[in-house]
């Protein structure tokens, strides 16, 4: 390489560097803090990567013997690839006012968490060759670098007043993982859940709120202004009504719970004073066993 040909390069590579969105950055870092926590998603099957061997048993075909490594030993040994796990995975986070929200100056907004871990999610799904898609870009599920450069420019895109996501006829099969706060009726959460499971899509909800929708921890006279339309409530005493916020927040959690038991699916709660990197590996196991009801 000529003086003149490096330079350029990096002239070039700062000029990428530059320019990948800060949100893709933070979403790698917790990826690859991630990455650090799991200790394979391998399992023998009939992929072309190489996973391990072992003795021969029992059952095994003679095709499978790794004679050159059972020349070394005295044994014989099959030799077994990992299973491909390639899957097609469509991912919505809701982009609705409501998201905007943080309690105090020191936690993110519901959005800004649920983009995060979108994203990193999707990193981990382009390391390991895996398709995804947003699913309202109307793009197909691909994988690469270069799906998730695309896939950080969408969600810097102007939001949309959609709280749920929308009728979308989707390929069997497949999964999909939901962003949001779920704040909306119980109906209307049932009905945009139902609409995805009924077409034979596996599904991992996301739940995000901020520690203060939960506890409601103010004291005395608060005014409460909504985020999406709604009139301004003004409580003389926050004390006097807190258990029953509380109760109806944790039967609206509960009911949210039901609606994924019902449909099969997966639910993650997740507080934005919480740990990102715990809640993506929650939800990265979740997405390969059993599915399981968690809280990270």
């Amino acid at each position: 390489m000529s003086q003149r040909e490096g330079p350029s390069l990096r002239q070039n590579a700062e000029a990428l560097a530059s320019a990948m969105p800060p949100l893709l950055v933070a979403a790698e870092r917790v990826a690859a803090t991630v990455l650090q926590g799991v200790h394979g998603r391998r399992r023998s099957g009939q992929g072309e990567s190489f996973w391990q061997f072992r003795r021969y048993g029992v059952g095994d075909s003679a095709t499978r013997i790794d004679w050159r490594q059972s020349a070394r030993t005295q044994h014989v040994y099959v030799r077994e690839n990992e299973s491909e796990a390639a899957q097609s995975v469509w991912l919505w986070y809701d982009s609705s006012n409501s998201m905007a929200y943080r309690s105090s100056p020191e936690l993110p907004e519901k959005g800004d968490r649920a983009r995060l871990l979108l994203l990193a999610l999707a990193s981990l799904f382009s390391r390991g060759g895996e398709r995804f898609a947003l699913l309202d870009s109307g793009a197909p599920p691909s994988t690469g670098r270069g799906a998730l450069f695309n896939l950080a420019g969408s969600l810097m895109l102007p939001e949309n007043e959609s709280g749920l996501p929308i009728h979308r006829e989707l390929p069997a099969d497949a999964h999909v993982v939901l962003f949001g706060d779920f704040l909306e009726t119980v109906p209307q959460v049932r009905d945009a859940v139902t609409d995805l499971a009924e077409q034979g899509l596996a599904g991992h909800i996301v739940h995000i709120l901020d520690p203060a929708e939960l506890e409601l921890p103010f004291e005395g006279r608060v005014r409460f202004q909504g985020f999406e339309g709604e009139t301004e409530t003004l409580i003389d005493n926050v004390d006097a009504v807190r258990s029953n916020y509380r109760g109806r927040i944790e039967g609206h959690c509960a009911a949210l719970q039901e609606i994924a038991r019902d449909a099969g699916w997966n639910v993650i709660a997740h507080g934005t004073d919480g740990s990102p990197e715990t809640c993506l590996l929650t939800l990265y196991f979740a997405l390969t066993s059993e599915k399981r009801h968690t809280r990270c």
